[in-house]
């Protein structure tokens, strides 16, 4: 009996023994880097976090003016004041973006490795702001069929071979060409206004000042602005980003004053 009941404690002893060695094999046999189980959750963006407001562009006499304050709202908070969200794409494109911040550092490493690509070819040919434009058409509407959109809308401008451009395009890859556009609130407050006053004979001061005009509405009118604006200025000869300055505002408007001066059930 003592021989039997030791001979059932080697066989149960031995089949664990077997079971863990096989268990060791399946997961040896797995690759050690980039696995990725199969019930992994969701990466989605599901909702954007930290988000930039509008962003306004103009085509004027000499090239094309694209203008973005610098602010980075997290929900209804304006948390960050400082977030440049104007950026050169080659030696004639610039791109600015409001929506998600993260998903346009996603975009600008798109763009990038593009730009290299292109670059290694030497074959003295650069992508234009056209090219630029298609290809993030293709992007964000790729990301849209996925389920996995991109939360921007991006503006973007141009100057080669002597021809302005100037285009959006959606998170869903809805795009157009115009010779003013706007994002954000701007398509509420400031397009209203580039069609009253934008001309195509417009120098490269009333261009800026026209912009700034627009910001300022958007800065008392829109809770997400700050009063802190970048001016990018593409030209033929190449691209111009200025550094963050603060426009002239003026708060003394009696309508800023008292609000609430003959609205019903106000406090």
């Amino acid at each position: 009996m003592a021989m039997f009941m030791q001979q059932q404690t080697d066989d149960s002893s031995f089949k664990k023994n077997m079971l863990f060695r096989g268990q060791q094999d399946q997961s040896s046999a797995l690759p050690s880097v980039g696995f990725v189980p199969a019930k992994s959750p969701t990466t989605h963006t599901q909702y954007p976090y930290v988000t930039g407001s509008s962003v306004l562009g103009i085509k004027y006499k000499d090239g094309v003016l694209i203008a973005a304050d610098c602010g980075g709202s997290y929900g209804s908070t304006l948390r960050y004041k400082s977030v440049e969200r104007l950026k050169a794409v080659g030696k004639s494109t610039v791109i600015g973006a409001s929506g998600e911040i993260s998903d346009f550092q996603q975009i600008m490493r798109y763009l990038d490795e593009l730009t290299l690509k292109d670059k290694m070819w030497d074959d003295g040919n650069t992508l234009g702001p056209k090219e630029v434009h298609n290809y993030l058409c293709r992007v964000m509407y790729n990301h849209r069929n996925k389920f996995d959109p991109l939360w921007n809308t991006l503006i973007l401008g141009g100057v080669k071979n002597g021809v302005k451009y100037l285009g959006m395009v959606s998170m869903i890859g809805v795009h157009f060409e115009e010779n003013h556009v706007a994002s954000g609130f701007g398509n509420h407050l400031a397009r209203p206004i580039f069609r009253d006053e934008w001309k195509e004979d417009l120098s490269l001061e009333e261009g800026i000042l026209l912009l700034e005009k627009c910001f300022r509405v958007l800065l008392y009118r829109d809770r997400s602005a700050v009063n802190k604006l970048q001016v990018a200025n593409i030209t033929a000869e190449g691209i111009t980003i200025s550094k963050p300055y603060a426009l002239r505002t003026e708060w003394e408007y009696k309508a800023f004053q008292n609000p609430t001066q003959g609205v019903e059930g106000s406090w």
